[in-house]
C-alpha cells in the first residue's frame, strides 16, 4: 500500500520558521521551529508551494494580527482520544486560557488530566489547534512543544490583538 503524498513548505514567523504540511485532505502537520518532535520527511514527502499556499496565507495574516481564527481544512492524525482532546483545544477562545483539568472535565474524563496533558504535547497542528492557551492550574505557563518563550510571544501577541470588550454602563 503507497502512502499518501504529503506536501509541505516553511514559513518564516515571528517565533521561527514554521513548516506547513497538508496531504490531499487538509492540513496535517504544523513543525514547530523549536519543537519537541521534528517532522518526520520521509520519502512520500514533497516541497509544494501551491498545496499550502493557503496554509501560509492565512499563518501570515494571524501573525501580522488581521484574523483571530483559521478556515482551514484539517487532517489531524491520532487516537479517538487525542481527537477529542484536540477538539476541545479549538473550543479555548483567542487571547483565553484553560488549564489541563478544565480540558479533562469539558471531554468528560476529568481524572485524565495527565492524559490530556500527553495529548496536547502530541498535537500535530499547533497555533490553529491552540494548545499554547493550555496552562497549569495555578496560572503558571507550562510546556509547549515550541518552546516556553514561543508560547509566551504567541499568548502577548493574542492578547495584544484580542477584540477590546465593549464596556458596559451602569446607570
Amino acid at each position: 500500500m503507497s502512502r499518501q503524498t504529503v506536501f509541505y513548505d516553511d514559513l518564516k514567523t515571528p517565533i521561527g520558521t514554521l513548516r506547513l504540511a497538508t496531504d490531499e485532505v487538509g492540513l496535517a502537520h504544523v513543525g514547530l521551529p523549536h519543537g519537541k518532535h521534528p517532522l518526520p520527511m520521509e520519502d512520500h514527502w514533497r516541497r509544494d508551494k501551491q498545496h499550502v499556499a493557503e496554509a501560509k496565507r492565512q499563518f501570515a495574516a494571524w501573525f501580522a494580527g488581521e484574523i483571530r481564527d483559521f478556515d482551514l481544512p484539517l487532517h489531524p492524525q491520532g487516537t479517538p482520544f487525542q481527537l477529542a482532546v484536540w477538539e476541545a483545544l479549538c473550543t479555548i477562545g483567542y487571547a483565553q486560557t484553560a488549564s489541563y483539568a478544565d480540558l479533562a472535565r469539558k471531554i468528560d474524563r476529568p481524572r485524565a488530566v495527565r492524559a490530556v496533558g500527553a495529548a496536547n504535547g502530541a498535537n500535530p497542528l499547533s497555533i490553529v489547534v491552540p494548545c499554547h492557551r493550555v496552562i497549569g492550574s495555578n496560572g503558571s505557563l507550562t510546556g509547549y512543544g515550541g518552546g516556553l518563550p514561543a508560547k509566551q510571544w504567541l499568548l502577548a501577541h493574542e492578547r495584544r490583538h484580542a477584540p477590546i470588550q465593549a464596556l458596559e454602563l451602569t446607570a
